[in-house]
């Protein structure tokens, strides 16, 4: 089960010892494009599973080759997953995996490389987004400043039952992302220790973008 962060009630780390061994295969700066986009994908169907445990069901008939009877179904207009582009494309497929059903929207966000804040080129979300689960996915949260701005949009768009989902977390981000949006699930792999003055991860794991992409 999720560990609860501080006393934020909607804020959860990992602790299960396959998340925390893949994390670190790619904090590893000799860790290769292929090893790191499919451990990147790994985790994200580990998270996924603790951070999915509570949609909603209804139950369906079914025909087994025995008999008929009532069985669980994920009810309503299901899952919506969200990615911050580019890096969190990284993580779809890890939940797609789990759920193959689920619909994908995309924000793209640049970060200002002086002010470190982000910057909305686009945004395509799939309808109607307020019937849906939304999990949104990066697997770096820094300054928080993207993730905030994700939310905001999809927040604007009519989404409302949101949960976050990061592998590699700084103190300042998730701070900064929980106190625009107490409401929301966010589910971390590591928190790590704090960001450096160019607002990267310490000890982080460099660019995800560019070790998922293969660029630089």
């Amino acid at each position: 089960m999720p560990v609860q962060y501080k006393d934020y009630e909607n804020v959860f780390v990992m602790d299960h010892p396959l998340i925390q061994h893949k994390i670190t295969q790619i904090r590893d700066k000799n860790t290769g494009t292929n090893q790191f986009r499919s451990c990147t994908e790994e985790i994200a169907s580990l998270m996924g599973y603790e951070a999915l445990r509570d949609l909603p069901l209804e139950d369906m008939e079914v025909e087994t080759p025995i008999e008929k009877c009532m069985s669980p179904v994920i009810a309503g207009k299901k899952l919506a997953v969200v990615p911050i582009l580019r890096a969190g494309l990284g993580m779809v497929s890890g939940i797609m995996n789990l759920v193959p059903t689920a619909k994908v929207g995309h924000i793209g966000l640049y970060r200002d490389p002086e002010t470190h804040e982000p910057h909305e080129y686009y945004c395509k979300l799939p309808k109607p987004i307020e019937l849906r689960t939304i999990v949104v996915v990066d697997p770096m949260l820094a300054t928080g400043g993207s993730g905030v701005a994700a939310v905001d949009f999809i927040k604007k768009h009519g989404g409302r039952h949101i949960k976050f989902m990061c592998i590699i977390a700084a103190p300042e981000g998730i701070d900064r992302l929980h106190a625009a949006h107490p409401d929301i699930q966010l589910y971390i792999g590591h928190v790590d220790r704090c960001l450096n003055e160019d607002a990267y991860i310490c000890p982080g794991l460099g660019d995800a973008g560019d070790r998922i992409f293969g660029t630089k």
